[in-house]
Order: structure tokens, then C-alpha cells, then sequence
């Protein structure tokens, strides 16, 4: 395996080190750029294990600032699959070179595509954040390249509101430690889509991939988050879809989520974190919880057709259950971090059903991650992933199962810069003969290379 290496410079936003950020070498503090927006997590590596924006100003407000970053990542992929499906032969579309007489091909559509040893397309992503007032900030956020899509567009845009606009002593107090999210955002269901890779930002994964059921998406709507003494509370409404849309008011309902959790710095040593999360929307035209990832996976090609394309077949390596209409979820999701040990898990248990069932299914979804940091300003780091799916994916696996390990490693070369190295193994189980994910596996390694600032 060789190493991937590549040394792009940034500029570094600074901030005041809240709960669960992550220590700099005070050897590179020159690499770092002045903080400009008030309760805000850092683009680079001091925002890793921060989850809700914690209630820390950073900055004194100063009249209006505008903060501009940006992520970039690249990978270089060596994986190969492998099936056991039955061959279904179908009509091509359209004529292939060297079918003579203009009549259709027939090919296999559970042939797998050939994949080779190479550089991915580089993933980037455009960071904007406006303090408008005392404790009121925008954020935007543009993918200008991701797998899915060449162009730039835009991922998210809100306004967080840390203080009252209004001088009143109330709501002063209040607001001492309440957060109001107010526009299209990521919605705050669980622990692991603030640990993930979010397309040209993977400063903040300590591997490659994501999960196996990938539950992100960004909607329109509001969410207020109350912070104290360790204790936190998150209550959000949306309208459960990624885009606002009023037509067929009927065939849709609002989404609903609540977040109980506690996460407190013990010791200087110890540091503990534990959320109860809820979701739930009872009718959506196109409820993306687990189709909300636009920009795609890291595993490209994985388990494909040979007729698969870059950006139409974007999800390689995930599995959505297809609960495209009502869905029901509940995860938990405990971290703990002593000196440079950290460790990470997620237990989720989801119901739900697409516009065509009338009866729901069920899919379990577990995951546990070991990750070991070390060096002055915990530079290298080393750990292991184990993720698991089980249940009714409909007719294609009504007992399906789905495992993966990942076992990798990184080196933050500065605060902004940041090199992994993963090893992948995924196996599918239980899905039907034809069924191109039957007998399905992939393995190989991945490198990557991200800055972010």
C-alpha cells in the first residue's frame, strides 16, 4: 500500500476551545486565523468531537464580520467486488458498439462494472458565515463539486440565534443557554452525522466511509436546543423534506424530533456524552432520512452495474431501507473520550414503509468505533469500526444483514490538513438470487487526503 500525499496551506479559523475540542499543537498556532463569528464550530480540526454548537461565544461581537472557509478532499480508491446473483438478462436501451442491424443488445443487469486502482474526483465544499448582530449569525453552506453533482449548489442556509435581538431581562436569560435554528439545515437526529464525512469536509470522520444506513439530510424548519451544566435538550419541527414544497398538502406531514442527552468534561482526563434521539413523520411524498446525502459515498462503484455512472449511481456502498412515506426512529448514542482514547456507538432501531406498503418494517442499525490519538496535539491517531444492518428490506431481502469493518488510521499534518489511510470489508447476506447485492462483498483500501479551514 503506498501513502497518498499531497500539502495544500490554509488558513485556520480560531476559537475558544469548547467542550469536546480538539487539542492543537501550540507549535503551529501560526497556521491559525482570527475567530470572526461568534458560537460557531471550527472548519478545521479543533471542531472534531464538538456536536451541538456548545454555548461559547469565542469572540467579543465587534459590528458586523463576515467569515469565509472552505474543505477540499480527495481519494485515491483500491476496492474490488464481488456477486453470487443470478444473471437477468434484459433489453439494452439502446444498440451497443458492434451489435450490427440496429437491434438491442441483451446484457446481464447483474453484472458488476470492472473497477480499477485510481484517484476519485475531488469533493469541495463552501463555507459562509455572517455575524449580523450580537449572538445572530448566518450560515451558508455550497457543495461547489461533489460526486453527485459537477456544479456548485447550495447544501444549507440558516440563521442560529445564541442572544436575544430584544433587551429583554427574560429572554436575556434564556437565551443564555438556548441555541434557535431557524431555515434549511441538517437536521439534528443523532450523534453521527456531526462525526461523518460531508462532502469535501471529512476533517471531522476518523475514517473514510460513513455508515451503512447513513441517516443525514438537510429540511426546512426550526429547532431550539437548550445547553446546561452538561445537560441538553433538542426539540425540531420540519417539513420532512429537503426541498419546501406546498402541492399535495395531503400526502405530506410535518417531521418531528426530539434529543435528550448529557455531555459533560469530568477530568481534565474524561469526557462523557450520551443522547437519546427521536424521529417521526407519519406521511411525506419523499422523506430522505436515509436518502438525504446528495453528495454521495466514498465506496464508488461498489456492488454497481457495469453500466453504472459516477453520479447516477452515487450511494455505492450504503443501503436504503426505502421508507419514502412514514418512518419512525429512535437512536442512542454514547461517546467517551479518556486522554486519547475515544470511543463511539450508535444503536438505532428504525420503522417504516413506502408510499405502495401498508405495513411497516423494521431495520436495526448498530455501530462501535475505537480510535486511539497520540503525539503532542494528538497528530497520528489509529482505530477500528465495526457496522452492522439487519432486517426487512422488502422483497429484494426481507432478512437481509450487511457488516463492514474499517480499520485505518491519520495524521493531521497540521490543524488543516489531514491524511487517512482505511481498510474496508463489506459483506451482504440474505438478499434474493436476483438481486444484484446477493452474495455481494467488497474490500480493499481507501486513502485520503482533506484540508479544511
Amino acid at each position: 500500500m503506498r501513502t497518498l500525499r499531497y500539502i495544500v496551506i490554509g488558513a485556520l479559523a480560531l476559537s475558544a476551545a469548547p467542550v469536546g475540542a480538539q487539542a492543537v499543537d501550540s507549535s503551529q498556532a501560526g497556521y491559525q486565523s482570527k475567530q470572526l463569528v461568534q458560537y460557531w464550530r471550527p472548519w478545521d480540526k479543533r471542531g472534531q468531537n464538538i456536536f451541538e454548537t456548545p454555548k461559547v461565544a469565542g469572540v467579543a461581537y465587534d459590528g458586523f464580520k463576515i467569515q469565509w472557509g472552505a474543505a477540499f478532499t480527495q481519494q485515491f480508491q483500491g476496492l474490488t467486488h464481488e456477486n453470487t446473483a443470478d444473471s437477468v438478462f434484459v433489453a439494452a436501451v439502446a444498440p451497443v458498439a458492434g451489435n450490427s442491424g440496429g437491434t438491442a443488445a441483451i446484457s446481464n443487469r447483474n453484472r458488476l462494472i470492472e473497477l480499477g486502482k485510481g484517484f476519485n474526483n475531488a469533493t469541495a465544499n463552501l463555507y459562509m458565515s455572517a455575524q449580523l448582530a450580537p449572538g445572530v449569525r448566518v450560515q451558508l453552506t455550497s457543495y461547489l463539486s461533489s460526486r453527485h453533482h459537477n456544479e456548485t449548489w447550495v447544501k444549507d442556509g440558516f440563521i442560529q440565534i445564541d442572544a436575544s435581538p430584544l433587551d429583554v431581562p427574560l429572554l436575556n436569560k434564556v437565551m443564555e443557554f438556548t441555541t434557535v435554528k431557524i431555515g434549511h439545515f441538517e437536521v439534528n437526529y443523532g450523534d453521527f452525522h456531526f462525526r461523518r464525512s460531508d462532502n469535501g469536509q471529512a476533517i471531522y470522520n476518523p475514517f473514510v466511509g460513513n455508515a451503512i444506513l447513513d441517516a443525514f439530510t438537510t429540511e426546512v424548519g426550526a429547532e431550539a436546543v437548550v445547553q446546561k451544566n452538561g445537560f441538553l435538550a433538542v426539540g425540531a419541527i420540519t417539513n420532512g423534506e429537503i426541498r419546501g414544497n406546498l402541492a399535495r398538502p395531503a400526502d405530506r406531514d410535518p417531521a418531528h424530533m426530539i434529543k435528550l442527552g448529557y455531555d459533560k468534561q469530568l477530568t481534565d482526563d474524561l469526557r462523557v456524552r450520551l443522547t437519546g434521539s427521536w424521529r417521526s413523520q407519519k406521511s411525506a411524498i419523499s422523506n430522505t432520512i436515509y436518502s438525504g446525502d446528495r453528495a454521495g459515498s466514498r465506496y464508488y462503484y461498489v456492488l454497481e452495474n457495469f453500466r453504472a455512472t459516477e453520479s447516477a449511481q452515487f450511494t455505492s456502498g450504503r443501503v436504503n431501507p426505502g421508507f419514502s412515506d412514514e418512518m419512525t426512529g429512535v437512536m442512542f448514542n454514547p461517546f467517551v473520550k479518556f486522554r486519547g482514547l475515544e470511543v463511539f456507538g450508535l444503536i438505532e432501531t428504525a420503522k417504516g414503509r413506502s408510499a405502495t406498503e401498508t405495513v411497516k418494517r423494521e431495520v436495526k442499525h448498530n455501530m462501535a468505533e475505537l480510535v486511539y490519538r497520540f503525539l503532542p496535539g494528538e497528530k497520528l491517531y489509529v482505530g477500528g469500526r465495526l457496522n452492522t444492518l439487519t432486517g426487512n428490506l422488502g422483497a429484494a431481502a426481507p432478512d437481509a444483514e450487511v457488516t463492514r469493518t474499517q480499520f485505518g488510521g491519520g495524521w493531521f499534518i497540521t490543524p488543516s490538513l489531514l491524511l487517512k489511510a482505511e481498510y474496508v470489508n463489506q459483506e451482504y447476506k440474505n438478499f434474493i438470487a436476483t438481486d444484484i447485492r446477493n452474495g455481494g462483498k467488497f474490500k480493499g483500501f481507501m486513502l485520503e487526503a482533506v484540508t479544511s479551514f
